[in-house]
């Protein structure tokens, strides 16, 4: 992924009609880039990638692989898929939006809000749950959540719904990470309390106010919240998934056979997690969010506040989180963006700093299992594909 690809092809023509003149290699257009990027993320495993470079004067969307692998489809130019996490930066917008609005302190406890929902919650500000350092534990860590990592219990409950007061309870009931403020871990159960902070102040379910304040304003006409609807709006890819084999470890998963995982339930993603879109849309609203359209300046620079990631800088060159945004450092000044896994699909994105360029990758499936030969990455697999769009001169 580190490996910048020449094209030879092109290369011998240049030298075949300068007939011995001095002569150098070309170098690539964006898209040629872009696409040589998308290929090199097939050799780690995914059947297919779409990814969209969006800018000021356009975009340019590039596709490899498989939307069905049975078929040999190609994954569609506006395929509708799962973003996992990326939710997280929709619904951080929102609570923003009300911070903005007097309606929500960043700095107050959540007690404050949600009464008696939080163990220790007259400790942990609204703050510490967008930014992660609430030390609340992840309520996929329950037990109940074992069917996400096992084949035959996935195929038997993967349409199992949950409500956020089921999920909150499972994460709270747990033994806290660290004290509120102290650490910072990723904790899916801080999100889900911020899509319940949106309803109790204003009386409508997060999903009602993200559309409203966000999807509806900015034409994402390709962008739902599914809630119980288990499927995938056409068109979409395939979501393959693969299970870990006896055996497993976090270095070698021993995956199985990848299955098509694209209908469940994503409830139990809720506010961390359950929002499907598109390149288009996903480039479209991290653009307005990054060049300062849908927040005031004042709650804009509050979720551009991070702090240290470490989990996270291990594959992202200089990752730090914010309020539902992460920052990672490129050649060319910060990236701004949020990715998300869920069963079947992978988003990866990234805006610079002026929100004038972004880019969205999406793979069908988050289970990757590098084809023999493939280059050892010690980033994450989307990571060059984002800085070449954003870079791009």
């Amino acid at each position: 992924m580190k490996r910048l690809f020449v094209l030879a092809a092109a290369s011998a023509a240049l030298l075949g009609a300068t007939a011995g003149a001095a002569t150098a290699t070309p170098k690539p257009d964006v898209r040629t880039t872009l696409q040589q990027d998308a290929n090199a993320i097939l050799k780690q495993g995914s059947p297919g990638v779409l990814a969209q470079l969006s800018t000021t004067h356009g975009s340019t969307t590039v596709r490899a692989g498989f939307g069905n692998t049975a078929t040999k489809e190609p994954v569609p130019w506006n395929a509708k898929f799962r973003i996992g996490s990326f939710t997280k930066t929709f619904v951080a917008t929102t609570v923003l939006q009300l911070v903005g609005e007097g309606k929500v302190k960043l700095d107050a406890p959540i007690e404050k809000y949600l009464p008696g929902t939080v163990p220790n919650g007259k400790n942990i500000t609204v703050r510490q749950l967008l930014q992660h350092t609430s030390g609340l534990a992840d309520y996929l860590a329950a037990p109940e959540f074992a069917f996400l990592a096992d084949r035959e219990a996935f195929e038997k409950g993967r349409v199992r719904d949950f409500t956020a007061e089921q999920l909150v309870a499972l994460g709270t009931k747990q033994k806290p990470l660290f004290a509120p403020g102290t650490n910072w871990q990723y904790s899916n159960t801080n999100f889900v309390l911020a899509g319940l902070l949106i309803k109790k102040v204003t009386g409508d379910d997060w999903r009602v106010q993200v559309n409203e304040r966000i999807v509806r304003p900015l034409g994402l006409k390709d962008t739902t919240s599914p809630g119980t609807d288990h499927t995938v709006p056409e068109p979409h890819a395939i979501g393959y998934e693969r299970f870990p084999g006896a055996g497993a470890t976090p270095e070698d998963p021993r995956y199985g056979e990848a299955i098509d995982a694209t209908e469940l339930s994503s409830t139990w993603g809720d506010a961390a997690g359950e929002i499907i879109s598109t390149t288009a849309d996903g480039n479209r609203f991290l653009r307005a969010l990054l060049s300062g359209k849908l927040l005031k300046p004042a709650q804009l620079a509050e979720m551009k506040k991070t702090v240290e990631a470490k989990p996270f800088a291990a594959i992202w060159p200089g990752a730090r989180y914010g309020l539902g945004l992460m920052s990672a450092t490129s050649p060319c000044g910060l990236i701004w963006g949020h990715g998300g896994d869920i069963l079947g699909f992978k988003t990866r994105n990234g805006a610079n700093e002026q929100g004038t360029r972004s880019v969205i990758v999406s793979l069908n499936t988050d289970s990757l299992k590098p084809l023999p030969g493939a280059p050892k990455l010690t980033q994450d697999v989307a990571v060059k594909l984002i800085q070449d769009g954003i870079c791009a001169k």
